[in-house]
């Protein structure tokens, strides 16, 4: 009992001095001074870091009077971190005196550099302006965890994305996706579902590349979209879970993953999302002046439905300090069905009926595609950055069709019921070298590819004896279609830094041998061409805070699968479409001015000019019975000039907003089929962010946008409008966000309509889509992290051939 109570006597004494005992924490406090103007500098990032460990314990933002106060723990030596976009950083011990340490005015000074040796956490920029592209930091996007990544690029610079889920790059389909700089098989056939499907949370950074360097390929006239995934990895684990509930569409469940063990490491995702299959209105209105004026009218519904899942995978290891292996794996599949129900009337000029016919399309769809690389990368001892790499990468992509079209309620019409099958897809093989060498000033750049790639295509059509009640086959109406496209390449370029200027150029030599057969018809195509392809680009730094860029480049349009198959799809037989295997490349020259402010927030503006020869366009013309064949033409004369304005701005610590518009001037002329079309006007898009950030864990988030009608060769496409809200909650220490977002809430519908117009007919063709959506999820985090992965600096990137466009 004696024993005890000196125990506690011994504890109340202990307590009873601890509670005289000054708090056990201490504050730093100062201002930060631009050391030219003398002014102060608001929202630089001001962060203590444990001067053993050099992590940050806390870290903040400068008010707009350039204050800053941080309380921390006592008991550890700290060292205070500065760090503000066009100047240079600055690390000052702190000398613990008393509660309070008060650091004055601390000066930083300009520089052209970005931030190099400090690296800060707290506050990323939105915008980054490199001397050949624009890249937008998605991990810094305080919504980034709740949409998906293609809602994402309508906040890109350059970017838009219509009313059909069509993205655009300054208004052009023409361009090429990559991920992580290779083409990748989640791109394969459907880009918009992929990343419809996967959440932005998945993306890094996305790079808007408008001056490719030599090193890229040449396809794709307006430029390159690179999307960049999460890699930053470290020893140990970590990972995230984000399901998504859309009140019209169905479920969305996402997980990925990075691990790092020793000098082995992982980093990937995986995926899968539902369609709901679900049906919406639409019609088609013709009418035709010749040989017989009339007019046709088609109303109905088409349905659409099915799963996409999805997964991307990349696994390194560090041999040693100089060798690294990297491999990759990646793969897409899309099935469901889809069709439609309609009817079809023909009427003469005093609107009698000349033919009506009720048509019941029901089929299938399927799409899936799978690439793996390899990477192996060399380092040199007297210059770590100094990089050879070799690299093979194999990629499979294919889809089928199959339609069942069954006719009745017929009035003059005839036309039996049939099956349609097209069995289509890319098989390719690419191989490249690398090297890399940067010197002090100069950086060095060369390298060899070679592309062996293979379109296929099988097609037919069964037509149904009414008598018998069984299909045959129709001989003018089956194609083996098989087309070889190899691709040779070599490139140079070298990178020129200055204190002031950066200067970029090269040159790209590609030989490119086609191949092709139709195996049904006997016809052989056997032909090649060179292309010597330059770039060049200028960077020019005016402040510490702003800089103006110049670009020139040649870029090559090659036709795809899609473009190139020659199956007549006759779903509708009203209206038919078909691929042209007689497309031929072409090759367009592109001019770009912009300038850039990142001194609070980000400003972009840039305005740029092209112009091309025999680009390839849809053209549609009237046939027999009043149907229309839409194809593929090498017809279009284009000049486009626009401008594009980019602003990021932070109204607060707490609310920013972000604007990202574009306005087109464009001309287009061609000729096909022995008829003329011209066709000019302005064309262009705005969205406007705003998010708001509330002490408790709340984010709000609005976001508005407009898409206008874009030129075509024929006539113009759709219009859209959109708007949407979200609210966010983050729980357990930011571990975990809970959300609920709204998409267009006063109509459930819209209607997408387009406009075709030649000598010998219009088009008026309308179709309604789901417009009210509501979304509820969560995103989970879960691992911890220590030490980062290594990842091959180059790798293969096959950009040099497009899919079938749709706007230009």
């Amino acid at each position: 009992m004696k024993n005890l109570l000196a125990v506690l006597l011994l504890i109340c004494i202990a307590l009873g001095v601890r509670g005289q005992q000054k708090p056990h924490v201490f504050t730093v406090k100062g201002m930060v001074i631009d050391s030219a103007t003398q002014g102060p500098l608001g929202y630089a990032t001001v962060a203590l870091q444990d001067a053993a460990t050099k992590t940050s314990v806390k870290a903040t933002l400068s008010k707009n009077d350039g204050s800053f106060l941080l309380t921390v723990p006592a008991g550890k030596t700290y060292q205070l971190v500065l760090a503000f976009i066009g100047y240079n950083s600055k690390v000052l011990p702190v000398a613990v005196t008393d509660s309070t340490v008060d650091m004055g005015r601390i000066m930083l000074s300009a520089s052209s550099n970005q931030l190099a040796t400090v690296s800060v956490s707290a506050v990323k920029p939105l915008i980054k302006q490199e001397v050949d592209r624009l890249s937008y930091n998605v991990q810094a996007d305080p919504e980034s965890q709740v949409i998906t990544a293609l809602d994402m690029m309508r906040k890109v610079p350059l970017l838009s994305v219509d009313g059909s889920d069509n993205i655009k790059l300054r208004g052009s389909n023409s361009y090429k996706i990559l991920i992580n700089g290779k083409e990748s098989a989640l791109m394969a056939s459907s880009p918009s579902d992929v990343l419809k499907a996967m959440p932005a949370s998945n993306i890094e950074r996305i790079e808007v590349i408008t001056t490719p360097p030599a090193k890229y390929d040449a396809e794709g006239l307006a430029g390159i979209i690179n999307i960049v995934t999460k890699k930053n990895t470290a020893q140990g684990y970590n990972g995230a879970l984000k399901t998504n509930y859309n009140s019209v569409y169905g479920y969305q469940v996402n997980l990925s993953a990075v691990v790092k063990e020793g000098k082995l490491g992982y980093s990937g995702f995986v995926g899968t999302s539902e369609i709901r299959y679900l049906g919406a209105g639409f019609e088609n209105l013709s009418s035709y002046y010749s040989p017989v004026p009339s007019s046709t009218t088609q109303t109905g519904t088409n349905f659409n439905g099915g799963h996409n899942r999805y997964t991307s995978n990349e696994l390194s290891y560090e041999i040693d300090s100089l060798n690294l292996l990297s491999a990759t794996f990646n793969y897409n599949d899309k099935n469901g069905s889809l069709g439609n129900d309609q009817y079809t009337t023909v009427h003469d000029v005093n609107n009698n009926i000349l033919q009506a016919y009720h048509t019941v399309n029901t089929g299938t769809s399927s799409n899936n595609g799978t690439d793996i690389g390899l990477d192996y990368q060399l380092g040199f001892k007297h210059n770590k950055n100094e990089l050879f790499t070799a690299s093979y990468r194999y990629n499979n992509s294919a889809n089928s069709q199959f339609s069942n079209i069954a006719n009745d309620e017929t009035i003059n019409y005839s036309l039996p019921g049939y099956h349609q099958y097209n069995n289509a897809g890319t098989k390719e093989q690419t191989a490249q070298l690398d090297y890399v060498d940067p010197l002090k000033v100069i950086t060095i750049e060369a390298g060899a590819k070679m592309i062996l790639r293979n379109y296929f295509s099988d097609f037919y059509t069964d037509t149904l004896n009414a008598s018998s009640g069984q299909y045959s086959n129709e001989a003018d109406q089956t194609n083996n279609f098989t087309y070889h496209q190899d691709v040779y390449s070599l490139y140079n370029s070298y990178q020129v830094s200055l204190t002031d200027w950066i200067f970029k150029g090269g040159l790209r030599f590609e030989r490119t041998d086609i191949d092709a057969d139709f195996s049904s018809v006997g016809t052989v195509l056997d032909k090649g061409y060179n292309n010597l392809v330059p770039s060049f680009s200028a960077q020019r730094s005016l402040n510490s805070t702003s800089n103006l860029n110049f670009g020139f480049t040649q870029r090559i349009q090659r036709p795809g699968i899609t473009q190139l198959n020659p199956f007549v799809n006759q779903s509708n037989p009203q209206y038919i479409t078909e691929g042209n295997p007689a497309l031929t490349p072409a090759v367009t020259n592109n001019f770009e001015l912009s300038y850039g402010n990142f001194a609070k927030g980000s400003i972009n503006i840039s305005t740029h000019y092209s112009f091309s020869n025999n680009t390839i366009q849809n053209v549609t013309t009237l046939g027999a019975n009043d149907v229309t064949t839409t194809t593929f033409a090498n017809v279009g004369e284009d000049r486009v000039l626009g401008t594009d304005i980019n602003i990021n701005y932070p109204l607060s610590k707490k609310w920013g907003i972000n604007l990202n518009s574009e306005l087109l001037q464009v001309w287009l002329k061609g000729t096909y089929n022995g008829s003329f079309y011209t066709n000019s006007g302005q064309q262009g898009h705005i969205f406007i962010n705003s998010n708001y950030r509330t002490d408790d864990g709340f984010r709000f988030n609005l976001n508005v946008g407009f898409d206008s009608r874009y030129v075509l060769l024929q006539g113009r496409d759709n219009y859209f409008f959109s708007n949407s809200y979200s609210v966010v909650k983050e729980l357990f220490k930011k571990n975990l966000l809970v959300y609920i977002a709204v998409n267009n809430p006063f109509d459930k519908f819209n209607t997408l309509d387009f406009f075709t117009k030649s000598a010998d007919f219009q088009t008026y063709n309308a179709n309604q889509n789901y417009y009210r959506t509501i979304n509820i999820g969560f995103f989970y985090r879960f691992g911890k992290l220590n030490s980062n992965i290594k990842k091959t600096q180059r790798g293969i990137q096959n950009d040099d051939s497009t899919s079938a466009g749709g706007k230009n």
